[in-house]
């Protein structure tokens, strides 16, 4: 992997997002060839080259405060992530009416995730991060509805908030080592730790510190909505993968939140009602599952990208985000297949790269966490029973069905069979029917208990003064185990 050809893939989308205002017509095919460029790159590093945690290539920007990029295999799994789910979303709305600046905004978004992948210093890691927001923030408003407005402004508010913390953090890893590279973190003082994370775990959707997300994920349009959970909330996750791989004193701590986030999420996408409520409180869980075992949360980090962005798309084709409504009038066949797909995918099923994501991590869990993490095995197959058993014929549903959805999921379920390759270590006999019980169990108990219960959690700490707030919270705990 060359020194010049990097350089110019990073490059790429914001030369290409100028590009898009000079020459507006072109805008659908200068967006959809960079992110097809970024899936050309993105392959060498996950198919062909070493080890997991083997630097690839290193590129010193300025050495002397730190500021370098790295690319190894885990920045590959993720940066494929990015460019196939951005790939699909480009195709999903071909045929929309969205104007050069929705693809500007999304190609700028895409370019500073990127930058996420390949950053190995807390002052670049800043600088992607609060693009991001800026990007996500303009697609979040893009209706330029009131609500739309609301939730931009709320998750702008928000991540801002949690970037001071992070900020700070920063500049107290600087002045412990006069380097602003994620290597300094080991001599830093517990604050710094503590900042530090506070501010990715917020960002990232992590614990009680990502309860912004669901409203946040459900509120945006549907193609917004596929890149926020898809990808976006990815980059808090990469950093501390990237951080915890080289300073295992930090290990037990992300596991411990890798856990909390996989139950809390499931609890509550369990017992939602509302479809894409539920798919962002799944995302929660999810991520936790990339955490609770971070030397394998690359693959797990495709795996939940490549189907939470099927899920979102499909469920923009829906009659309704009532499941209660859902359940009294029947879906397209087709549209039930895709989500069928997705959902097994999600849950573990075997021939498709969730399983042997699922397993992989469950293989790499500590003694502890194992009894916690089972447990979110099965939540999540319930709560996405609730659309394999949704009613569906041939003759319905058919016209809300935009035409770029089919390209997009064809991409997206085409990537869900073929990355399966990723770890066929997994298939083993004991390993495929303990899969097939724990989804059996989790259909049974949606049939028997869950679809039968009306149960409203309380969303309190969803409110914006109470975001705030669990920020603090979060710091003394985080302060408290640092230092533990």
């Amino acid at each position: 992997m060359s020194s010049t050809l990097t350089i110019a893939w990073i490059a790429l989308p914001f030369l290409s997002g100028f590009l898009i205002y000079l020459l507006p017509k072109l805008d659908r095919y200068l967006a959809l060839g960079v992110a097809l460029a970024g899936i050309v790159y993105a392959l060498p590093l996950v198919t062909q080259y070493g080890v997991a945690g083997e630097s690839l290539l290193t590129l010193e920007l300025l050495d002397r405060f730190g500021v370098t990029l790295v690319i190894d295999q885990l920045s590959g799994y993720f940066i494929l992530t990015n460019a196939l789910v951005t790939t699909a979303v480009i195709l999903y709305c071909w045929h929309s009416n969205k104007t050069a600046f929705f693809y500007t905004q999304t190609i700028i978004l895409y370019g500073s995730v990127n930058a996420v992948f390949v950053c190995s210093d807390f002052i670049s890691l800043y600088v992607a991060l609060e693009v991001i927001s800026i990007a996500a923030f303009l697609l979040i408003a893009y209706s330029r509805s009131d609500r739309s407005i609301w939730v931009g402004l709320r998750y702008l508010f928000v991540s801002n908030v949690a970037m001071l913390f992070y900020l700070v953090g920063a500049v107290l890893v600087y002045k412990a080592n006069h380097s602003f590279a994620f290597a300094g973190l080991g001599n830093a003082p517990p604050e710094a730790v503590a900042l530090i994370f506070l501010g990715i775990l917020t960002k990232g959707g992590i614990f009680v510190s990502g309860l912004w997300l669901p409203l946040t994920h459900s509120e945006s349009e549907t193609p917004v909505s596929a890149l926020l959970s898809g990808i976006v909330v990815k980059t808090g996750v990469f950093s501390i993968l990237r951080c915890v791989l080289m300073f295992d004193s930090t290990n037990v701590i992300i596991r411990s939140f890798g856990v909390a986030a996989a139950l809390l999420g499931v609890t509550y996408a369990v017992f939602e009602k509302d479809t894409k409520r539920m798919l962002a409180l799944s995302t929660i869980s999810q991520l936790g599952w990339i955490l609770a075992a971070p030397e394998v949360g690359g693959i797990y980090a495709l795996a939940h990208g490549l189907v939470k962005a099927v899920l979102f798309l499909s469920v923009g084709a829906l009659p309704s985000r009532n499941i209660k409504e859902l359940q009294q009038q029947p879906i397209a066949t087709s549209l039930w297949l895709v989500l069928v797909v997705a959902c097994l995918s999600i849950s573990g099923f075997p021939f498709l790269v969730g399983f042997g994501a699922k397993i992989l991590t469950l293989k790499n869990l500590l003694p502890w966490q194992w009894i916690a993490m089972n447990v979110a095995v099965v939540g999540t197959a319930i709560a996405y029973a609730r659309f394999i058993f949704l009613p569906h014929n041939t003759q319905t549903g058919k016209a809300m069905i935009k035409p770029g959805f089919w390209l997009a999921a064809s991409l997206l379920i085409g990537a869900l069979i073929a990355t399966n390759g990723v770890y066929l270590e997994a298939y083993t006999l004991a390993n495929m029917i303990k899969a097939v019980s724990f989804i059996g169990v989790g259909w049974v108990v949606y049939r028997m208990l869950v679809q039968r219960v009306t149960l409203k959690l309380p969303r309190v700490l969803e409110q914006l003064e109470h975001l705030v707030g669990v920020m603090s919270v979060m710091l003394i705990l985080l302060f408290w185990m640092v230092v533990a």
